[in-house]
């Protein structure tokens, strides 16, 4: 995680210069074997998210989605295959990171059903009612939004990879925006980010770094998306409870490695939806807090 966002803030500055085809790697591109197991596909995508071992002194265990420009793949890769693979690292490149040379070494059993996922032992469960700590330096709980449509994502403030936490904070921020112009939703809907640094996210920190997101640094409006941190116990129990997994990096304390969880909690107090990884859209979040908003009348 530590190389591949050292690698995309760089790409950002040499992008311009690069010469090479974006689907072609340069030579000093940095190559890793990979081993792990389909989670799911999307063929539309070219993506796959792949349940990955570590990879000694580059990346640890963990799942995430990966960019395949193979065609012939998306004829054989499925749940639950098993593959070995090339993890190629370009920052000069569309997709800063892609996997190529894929072998399957253990096909999926047919026979067998499904595994069961986070989102299938969540949806239809109450969220834990923690205590947190809004921006405003104003404690609360979760129950506190009962009767509204929630959503809930997680971040950390000093995260670099434009596809992780800043994505789900523009997503989050540009709902902010169109609902606090909405009349009629927004009093029915609200947006939670919860940071899991609560060492270096402090409430007054949190505040700025959403105002940043907001645009409006005279007159923010927090009324629709607020930002919360909580003690390390509080935080860890909702993160094991969405299925978040997170730690410090160990070669650089500043970094935390971390997957993406997003919620959809409807307004009596239970998960409705779960939006994995970085692939839904503002439009997308939107449509399932009215879904569940609807739901509720």
């Amino acid at each position: 995680m530590r190389n591949i966002s050292i690698l995309v803030m760089m790409a950002l500055a040499i992008a311009a210069c690069s010469t090479a085809p974006a689907d072609e790697p340069k030579a000093n591109a940095k190559r890793y074997d990979l081993k792990g197991k389909v989670i799911s596909v999307d063929k539309a995508g070219k993506r796959a998210k792949i349940e990955h071992e570590e990879i000694p002194g580059f990346m640890e265990k963990m799942t995430m989605d990966f960019p395949i420009k193979e065609d012939w793949v998306w004829e054989e890769l499925a749940p639950g295959a098993e593959i070995r693979a090339e993890l190629v690292v370009d920052s000069s490149a569309k997709d800063p990171y892609w996997l190529e040379k894929i072998g399957i070494v253990a096909a999926p059993n047919p026979d067998a059903p499904p595994p069961p996922t986070k989102e299938a032992d969540q949806v239809g469960k109450d969220v834990p009612n923690v205590s947190l700590t809004d921006q405003d330096g104003r404690k609360f709980t979760l129950a506190g939004y009962r009767g509204k449509a929630l959503a809930v994502t997680f971040i950390y403030r000093e995260c670099p990879l434009p596809d992780y936490c800043i994505r789900m904070s523009q997503n989050f921020s540009n709902a902010a925006i169109q609902l606090n112009d909405n009349a009629e939703f927004k009093d029915k809907m609200r947006l939670l980010t919860i940071s899991f640094d609560p060492a270096r996210d402090t409430p007054a920190k949190l505040k700025e770094y959403g105002i940043g997101y907001l645009g409006n640094p005279a007159k923010p409006d927090f009324t629709v998306w607020q930002l919360a941190v909580g003690d390390d116990k509080n935080v860890r129990t909702l993160a094991d409870f969405f299925g978040l997994k997170y730690e410090v990096n160990a070669e650089n304390k500043a970094e935390i490695n971390h997957n993406l969880v997003t919620a959809v909690i409807a307004p009596d107090g239970k998960v409705a939806k779960m939006l994995p990884g970085n692939r839904w859209t503002t439009d997308d979040l939107l449509r399932e807090l009215k879904n569940v908003s609807d739901l509720a009348k």
